[in-house]
């Protein structure tokens, strides 16, 4: 649509980055498989197995944003990886899956900017779960922002007041306990929270998100009116604290 903006990128080069990410992908798949067939043990034989799945997870959702992008699904380029004993194997796979890595975080990271106040459509499920900082503002409006969090496990957002702001939390992913109150010392609100779940946090209230399930509480805050400056990235909590 004119004027428009996608979240996903448009561009031939984007297009290449991730065509490359999944032939990288695909390619340490590959080379998985074929080296769990010499693995010389049980322990090997299940480690192996268990990388195998997380990397086909990582090639299925790859696939997923290419078919997004491009309204195709993605052609299956396969470099093959030669290799003469189990040990040299290991090592070519080391190799291969760290490049796989890369190519996937050079894409991502390059979807993820601050594109307000232009007008923007995207997937924000798809945009929230597969942030990895601990806060970055995806859109900063005149009157309202949009942020992407994700709170390590058994960590949380902190207690803080917003006075004049209000803010509205949606859980994408994970688990976790929600506390309220009118003062630091009296948070007399709690609720527990997971997937799918939104948090109204009225302009005033104390208020604290805590992780409690096993994995990264994946997360997207609106305050209105913003909250953080434009084009905001806190990798870690730590980081954000410090610039606070």
């Amino acid at each position: 649509m004119k004027g428009m903006t996608s979240l996903l990128p448009s561009t031939t080069t984007s297009e290449a980055e991730l065509a490359a990410a999944i032939r990288q992908e695909a390619t340490a798949i590959d080379l998985l498989a074929r080296l769990a067939w010499t693995a010389p043990n049980r322990e090997h034989a299940e480690f192996l197995a268990q990388t195998l799945e997380y990397r086909k997870q990582q090639l299925s959702g790859l696939s997923y944003q290419y078919a997004a992008l491009t309204g195709r699904a993605p052609l299956l380029h396969i470099d093959h990886v030669p290799f003469h004993s189990y040990e040299e194997g290991l090592q070519r796979a080391f190799e291969t899956s760290n490049n796989a890595t890369e190519e996937i975080n050079a894409y991502r990271d390059m979807t993820f900017q601050d594109y307000g106040p232009r007008p923007l459509v995207f997937n924000i499920e798809e945009a929230t779960k597969r942030n990895r900082t601990f806060r970055t503002a995806l859109w900063t409006g005149e009157h309202m922002q949009l942020t992407l969090m994700s709170i390590d496990v058994g960590d949380d957002i902190g207690l803080e007041v917003h006075p004049t702001t209000d803010q509205f939390i949606r859980i994408e992913e994970g688990q976790g306990l929600v506390r309220m109150g009118d003062s630091r010392d009296r948070l007399d609100f709690e609720a527990r929270v997971q997937d799918d779940y939104a948090i109204l946090v009225p302009a005033g209230k104390w208020h604290n998100l805590i992780n409690t399930g096993s994995k990264p509480l994946k997360v997207y805050a609106i305050y209105a009116p913003p909250e953080h400056p434009h084009g905001t990235v806190h990798i870690t909590k730590a980081e954000a604290m410090a610039a606070e």
